[in-house]
């Protein structure tokens, strides 16, 4: 088992003014940390990956579509820049040395239709992301697509839809992920959500139920981390916690309120809760 820090709790595009971060988060034990890819070039990523590399750590990465690439849409042209989006975001995880590219590149975040997902959207998915899937073998790169709550998309909101949409596109660099977070509020139980998509899954997100501390919520812990050591998983846990340091990104999230009162609270006790409760499940 490896854990990562999701650096969404200070930044939208790593910088150099975020390596003295991410040294904190390297020496409160951590393997890894998950860098949030919305745009930038081959050099700029080729300056983080020489410090990750300095710093000894691995890294995973977090993407999302707009509504101008959307790999679900009617249009064949905004399909086609959904496809050039992801060929980008693979690439710049091929020159990062990403171990995982994770998120709801599924759909464009907080776009709703009005209905569920129609079996035509589902096709024009597993078309895109098919495509999307062998850049990424090429790039010896693992796909973990991630299902939402049903208040953040319409798309994909299930365990079983997840997995669903792995076996459609049926590509071996393409998996899901699960995250406690949108399972709190998705799935009957932990332990079922992770029923669900054991077969299929290759990345977790440690998130608690309101976005803070891990282990300080609702989030049945004990159940969660019980089933998922229980599939035989012996990949990465990462934190993933938000807070109002992002104005845009806050909003998105909808956290109107300190959930924590340091951000350094959420990566020092959480690797210890993660650790804690990773040797004590049975």
């Amino acid at each position: 088992m490896k854990v990562g820090m999701n650096l969404l709790l200070w930044t939208g595009f790593v910088t150099e003014a975020d390596f003295p971060t991410i040294a904190a988060i390297k020496a409160a034990g951590f393997d890894g940390v998950e860098l949030p890819l919305f745009d930038g070039t081959a050099e700029h990523y080729k300056k983080i990956r020489a410090e990750l590399d300095k710093q000894g750590l691995a890294c995973s990465t977090v993407t999302v579509m707009n509504p101008d690439a959307n790999p679900i849409s009617p249009d064949a042209n905004v399909r086609k820049a959904a496809i050039d989006r992801l060929k980008w975001a693979v690439e710049m995880n091929h020159i990062l040395g990403s171990v995982a590219m994770v998120g709801p590149y599924h759909s464009p975040l907080g776009v709703f239709s009005g209905t569920g997902p129609t079996a035509d959207e589902k096709g024009r998915a597993v078309e895109v992301l098919r495509q999307a899937a062998d850049f990424a073998k090429q790039a010896n790169l693992t796909l973990a697509i991630e299902y939402l709550n049903r208040f953040e998309c319409y798309f994909l909101t299930t365990a079983k839809d997840a997995a669903e949409l792995v076996k459609a596109v049926n590509h071996p660099n393409f998996r899901c992920m699960y995250d406690t977070f949108h399972a709190h509020i998705e799935e009957k139980s932990q332990a079922a959500g992770i029923a669900a998509v054991k077969d299929v899954f290759a990345h977790v997100h440690i998130s608690e139920n309101d976005r803070g501390v891990p282990g300080t919520g609702q989030v049945r812990w004990d159940e969660a981390f019980k089933a998922i050591k229980g599939t035989g998983y012996d990949g990465w846990l990462v934190i993933e916690a938000f807070g109002r340091a992002l104005p845009d990104l806050a909003a998105a999230t909808r956290v109107w309120r300190d959930l924590f009162p340091k951000a350094e609270d959420v990566f020092q006790q959480g690797i210890t809760f993660i650790k804690q409760k990773w040797q004590q499940a049975t």
